[in-house]
């Protein structure tokens, strides 16, 4: 019996720590105004908030979702990253989002990094 705890003590941690693990990214900012939004129409979700690449976004299932974003280095010689990290909700879709590309409102990205930067590397996870 003891093995079997054991066994099932592991896949439970496993379980755990896949959830749990950040998605590495980069990450671009858009100005306002922010709405409409493909999720809230006119309906003003605030400044920290942010468009999804089309994997994410799926079909608008990920709107009103919030994710913790983490600058992890800059794309180019600009110094980038800022301390901390932002939580932001999913209000919209960024159609020319690569794989694994957030677009952050300009608020929310200068919470994390220099605006100059302009495109960031990042590790998202949802919050």
């Amino acid at each position: 019996m003891g093995i079997e705890r054991v066994i099932i003590s592991v896949i439970i941690i496993s379980s755990l720590i896949s959830i749990a693990s950040a998605i590495a990214g980069t990450s671009t900012f858009y100005t306002p105004p922010y709405v409409p939004s493909s999720c809230y129409g006119f309906d003003d979700q605030g400044t920290m908030i942010a468009a999804a690449n089309a994997g994410l976004f799926n079909n608008r299932a990920a709107c009103g979702l919030f994710y913790r974003v983490t600058c992890t280095g800059p794309t180019n010689s600009v110094p980038a990253c800022r301390s901390g990290s932002v939580r932001v909700k999913i209000v919209d879709l960024c159609p020319g989002c690569g794989p694994d590309q957030l677009d952050l409102s300009q608020e929310a990205f200068s919470v994390i990094a220099n605006p100059d930067a302009g495109r960031i590397r990042i590790d998202y996870v949802r919050d």
